[in-house]
């Protein structure tokens, strides 16, 4: 990794909360960002649960990725054209009233196609964490250390929301009913995006000096969302390769645990790079934080291969996370200084669903090859996936 200097950890966060409305609309976001966790777990507990098919329940989601694929970006691009308030708080109502749907159409037995149809309409939910980061990049226009900061608490604040969102999900459906899970995600998506957007003292302008340039036809970009799409195919081979290996020694149970670990890894790890000063430009950094995201996601593969243990792939799955967090907030600088003007909010949108197509990707990728190979051969999956990336980000270091 590039030298870096420390700054007082605490000191950089309290600089940033200490900006008027910051906590305000900070504390709107997690609540808004927080069902994003909770979504998928909820859907398929109430669905297989009411039908008794996780086949099912697993295809009903198929539809909404691909709808949030098409979806995003075009509701990203009308956040930026007409504001963030005016935008988000209707296409969350739509996206909740689509969840709702969902739930009535379980519960009172409706055709299997309602579900389809019901959670597609979930793809309106606007992207709140890139909102998030527009504002601080309006709030912190010439300070790039804090920006930095503020990078490294939103991916942290990503993670959290990941880690906890399922678990929350699985909670709330085994403690009281099938549909809690769902219900409260849209409780929590409605309340946390009108006190998100009601801080509109530090919305950014609409349209602010838009150059007109779409952000996919921007230099450097194309190859930036290639990384994206790379990155995300190592979370979602991870993820499923994790349940296959701990389902194969009989401990499925612990696959929940051992990603959690993953992501505190990661959690912890973006709130010290963000008390950190990188030295040196983006784009030169990005291939040394991939770089050591290759190298440690080499470890759950040796873990899985040489001792079989879940305990052992707990601890590596711990320490390849700490990667995470300074990939992907060093990634995010870069997709930042990249889109065009005015229209940051559609070019963090589109990294994202660059992130989800990997995530496909990765998903299915890493269950062939758990399929017809073994568990343990699909921890090369990420690690090869990461060394796509590393390549990518190597030839565009000077970009």
């Amino acid at each position: 990794m590039p030298p870096t200097t420390t700054q007082a950890p605490l000191r950089a966060y309290r600089r940033l909360f200490a900006l008027p409305g910051t906590r305000a609309f900070t504390a709107g976001n997690l609540m808004a960002r927080l069902p994003s966790g909770m979504f998928g777990v909820s859907a398929v507990v109430m669905i297989a649960g009411a039908r008794g098919s996780y086949a099912l329940a697993g295809a009903v989601t198929a539809p909404g990725l691909a709808a949030t694929a098409v979806t995003a970006p075009w509701i990203a691009r009308l956040v930026d054209r007409h504001g963030q308030a005016r935008v988000a708080v209707p296409a969350t109502v739509c996206a909740a009233l689509g969840s709702l749907a969902l739930l009535l159409c379980v519960h009172y037995g409706a055709p299997d196609w309602t579900l389809f149809a019901a959670y597609a309409a979930t793809a309106t939910t606007p992207n709140t964490g890139g909102m998030s980061r527009a504002r601080w990049a309006h709030l912190l226009t010439g300070d790039p250390a804090a920006l930095h900061t503020a990078n490294s608490f939103e991916q942290a604040a990503d993670e959290l929301c990941y880690m906890l969102g399922p678990v929350l999900a699985a909670f709330l459906c085994g403690t009281f009913f099938p549909e809690a899970g769902t219900l409260a995600g849209a409780v929590l998506l409605v309340t946390g995006t009108l006190l998100f957007t009601a801080q509109r003292a530090t919305e950014p302008p609409a349209g602010g000096g838009s150059t007109g340039k779409a952000p996919l036809r921007a230099p450097g970009m194309p190859a930036q969302l290639a990384v994206c799409l790379a990155l995300g195919t190592v979370f979602g081979a991870l993820e499923v390769v994790t349940v296959a290996f701990a389902d194969d020694r009989g401990h499925r149970s612990a696959a929940g645990v051992a990603l959690g670990l993953q992501a505190a890894g990661s959690c912890l790890a973006g709130l010290v790079y963000g008390a950190l000063s990188p030295a040196g430009p983006a784009a030169r950094r990005l291939p040394w934080c991939v770089a050591a995201m290759t190298a440690l996601m080499t470890l759950p593969l040796l873990a899985a291969a040489l001792t079989g243990s879940m305990l052992a792939l707990s601890g590596a799955l711990l320490v390849a996370g700490t990667a995470t967090a300074p990939t992907m907030v060093t990634n995010m600088a870069l997709v930042q200084q990249r889109t065009p003007t005015g229209r940051l909010n559609e070019g963090m949108t589109l990294a994202v669903t660059g992130l989800l197509g990997g995530i496909a990707c990765g998903s299915a990728t890493g269950g062939w090859v758990v399929e017809h190979l073994s568990p343990t051969a699909g921890y090369g999956v990420p690690v090869t996936a990461a060394a796509v990336a590393l390549v990518i980000s190597w030839a565009r270091r000077t970009g």
